[in-house]
Formats: structure tokens, C-alpha cells, sequence
């Protein structure tokens, strides 16, 4: 075994407050400054994970984000600021970080993970800090840590609820022994239209930050085989107890993935998942200005929940909650031209399969929802 970095006298008294717990000691600090830990996402998750790795002096953080910030990020993403607005997600982070401990070494990636550069980026990592927020990721991010024998620490976060575990194959079940396959695409909402409460990702970010100090410090008992489940509403944690599945394709007895699969394809997103404005199905928010003022007995539904209509809303538009579609078919003409509309265009989509499934022939989705009707069309329409 390799023999652990020396910590410096600037380092000493940084980290005192660790060095005088006996669970963590010298020892313990000299053992986090030598860990690499890889947080997939700088976003709700990664924000107030990779600020309290790096404060707690995990040697070398690694970060792997595309995006750039939003104002609408800055609700929950805490590592980044408002003068970051249309900056990179990993220039945001990497200077908040080396503000907050210079001592850390950030490392960047600026890429979206996929199945061709996963492996390639993650073997060279202890331990993997999963912050994203989208299933195909989720599971190439198992897959890989299955493959390269590393530790996977979940996080997830959705309105009020949110997940946390460990996953490692070596000595527990993977995510895919949890979830042997995906949901439908498009049945669970992102944030941006389902919503999260702000400090939701902060709790569950904590908890991934502090399981994985345990990881490496080797102290207390992991969530290893254990599914910590969140609900901010009643204030109240639960625990599911989670068992290795011997069927899992992974990390079952006979495994069937042995390598890095199309999570697009195998979670049914992508070219193959939604169907594109070419097919009739969608139609472009200008497209739908031409032909709404060309013809006004067009009928557009506004599919989204009353509360979100008072945050903003298109004139003329009937509100029409998903929830409620099935129950009032009734209400519209089954020979009128209908378009679907919501927050981003999930929702309407889901709509018009209603509608078409209820016999409605011409119904038609809004490509990006009112959120795109506002950048493209009106910008008087507030965005949320």
C-alpha cells in the first residue's frame, strides 16, 4: 500500500477539527487527502457535495459537467453565483472551489458522460459521486462503476422526496438491483417540469458528501444495502433494506452486459424515444402563431396544473389539467384542430396521446412548451 501524504502545517490547522475526532484522526485526514473522488454533475447535487468534499480536504475532485449556469439553477445550485449566469457550470465550480480550500485539486471534464468516454474517465477515480439527474446517466454511471469495481454514491431528488445509497457490486447490489429497468420515457418529470423544493438537493448532497468521507475514512456503516428515503414534506427519513440481485445483468451470477451499453436507446429516449416535429406530432411555437392567427377556431390546451397558470400563461389557451383530461373529453370537438401545450413540452405530449388515443385525429404537441411560446413568441409571457 502506497503511504499517505504528509499534511502541511497550513493543512493541520485547517483540518483540526478533524484531526481531534478519533474516527477520523491523522490517519483519516492523511486518507482524504489522497482519495479521488469523481462527481458526475456540478448541478442541485454536486453543488453542495463537492463543497463539503472539498471542505472536508478530499485531495482530488474531479467534475464532469457540459452545461452553462442558469438563473433558474441558482435556486438550488449553491456552488454557483449570479455572476456565473450564462458561464460553465465547471469554471463556476472550479473557482468556488479553489476559493473555498486551495488546497484541493480540482479536476474538469467538460463532456457529456456517455457510454464512449465513461470508462475512461472513471477508472481513474476512487469513488463516484452520481449528481444527475436523468435515468440514462444514472445507468451508465452504474454500469461503469460495476465494471471498473468502484463505489457509487446515489443521490436523487424530486418536489419534496428524495434517495440516497451506496452501490458497490463488490459487496452489494447495484442500482440495477434496484431498478432492473427504467421507467417509461417521459412518466417522471425533470425539475424544470415537475419542480423541486431548493433545499431538497442540499440534504441529499450532504448525505452523498458524508457517505463518501465514511468511504474513504473507513468509519462508521455505509448505505451499502440500504435505500435512505426522504420526505421533506413530514420531516421524515425512512430505510428500505436493499438485497444483490443474483439475476442482475450487471452484477448478477451470469452477467449479460459486460460492457457499455446505449442508455438512450435502453431507457427509450433519444432519436428513438420522442418523435420529432417532422412527424406531425410536434409543431414549433412561431409555427403555431402563423396558424393560430390564421385560423382562431384552433383549440389550444393548456395541460399544465391551475397553479402554474397563474404564474404565467398564452392567451386563449383553455387550462385543461393532464390530470383531469381523461374526465373531459367531452368538453372539446373531436373534429377541431388541437394543440397541447405545458411547462416544456413533456406533459402535452402525453396529452395528445390521450386525445389521440380517445379517437381526436388532428392533435398536435407545442414543441418546448410555454417556455419556448415565450422565447420565441411572446416575450411578455414570464418564464419560470
Amino acid at each position: 500500500m502506497a503511504s499517505l501524504p504528509t499534511l502541511s502545517p497550513a493543512e493541520t490547522l485547517r483540518y483540526s477539527r478533524h484531526l481531534i475526532l478519533p474516527d477520523i484522526g491523522l490517519a483519516g485526514q492523511q486518507r482524504l487527502k489522497a482519495a479521488r473522488v469523481l462527481l458526475v454533475g456540478a448541478g442541485g447535487l454536486g453543488s453542495p457535495a463537492a463543497l463539503y468534499l472539498a471542505a472536508a480536504g478530499v485531495g482530488t475532485i474531479g467534475l464532469v459537467d457540459w452545461d452553462v449556469v442558469d438563473v433558474t439553477n441558482l435556486q438550488r445550485q449553491i456552488i454557483h453565483g449570479t455572476s456565473w449566469i450564462g458561464g460553465s457550470k465547471l469554471d463556476s465550480a472550479r473557482a468556488r472551489l479553489n476559493d473555498l480550500n486551495p488546497h484541493v485539486h480540482v479536476e474538469t471534464f467538460a463532456a457529456k458522460l456517455t457510454s464512449t468516454n465513461a470508462l475512461d474517465i472513471l477508472r481513474n477515480f476512487d469513488i463516484v459521486v452520481d449528481g444527475s439527474d436523468n435515468f440514462p446517466t444514472r445507468y451508465l454511471v452504474n454500469d461503469a462503476c460495476v465494471l471498473l469495481g468502484k463505489p457509487n454514491v446515489y443521490g436523487s431528488i424530486f418536489r419534496f422526496d428524495g434517495q440516497a445509497s451506496v452501490f458497490d457490486a463488490r459487496v452489494g447490489p447495484c442500482y440495477r438491483c434496484l431498478f432492473s429497468e427504467p421507467p417509461p420515457p417521459d412518466l417522471v418529470p425533470s425539475c424544470a417540469e415537475g419542480g423541486v423544493l431548493g433545499v431538497l438537493p442540499g440534504i441529499i448532497g450532504s448525505i452523498q458528501a458524508l457517505e463518501t468521507i465514511k468511504l474513504i475514512v473507513g468509519v462508521g456503516e455505509t448505505l451499502v444495502g440500504r435505500l435512505l428515503l426522504c420526505d421533506a414534506r413530514r420531516m421524515q427519513f425512512r430505510e428500505l433494506a436493499l438485497a444483490k440481485d443474483p439475476e442482475c445483468p450487471v452484477c448478477g451470477t451470469h452477467p449479460t452486459v459486460t460492457a457499455l451499453i446505449d442508455y438512450d436507446d435502453f431507457c427509450g429516449v433519444g432519436n428513438g424515444g420522442r418523435a420529432t416535429e417532422k412527424d406531425g406530432v410536434e409543431i414549433a411555437p412561431a409555427d403555431l402563431k402563423r396558424e393560430w392567427t390564421a385560423n382562431p377556431e384552433l383549440v389550444v390546451i393548456d395541460v399544465r396544473e391551475p397553479h402554474e397558470y397563474e404564474i404565467a400563461r398564452i392567451e386563449g389557451a383553455r387550462l385543461m389539467p393532464l390530470s383531469e383530461l381523461a374526465g373531459r373529453l367531452r368538453e372539446l370537438d373531436g373534429h377541431a384542430e388541437i394543440v397541447t401545450h405545458c411547462h416544456h413540452g413533456i406533459r402535452s405530449l402525453q396529452a395528445r396521446e390521450i386525445l389521440k388515443g380517445a379517437g381526436f385525429a388532428n392533435v398536435r404537441s407545442l414543441a418546448g412548451g410555454i417556455d419556448a411560446w415565450a422565447c420565441e413568441v411572446d416575450p411578455d409571457v414570464p418564464r419560470y
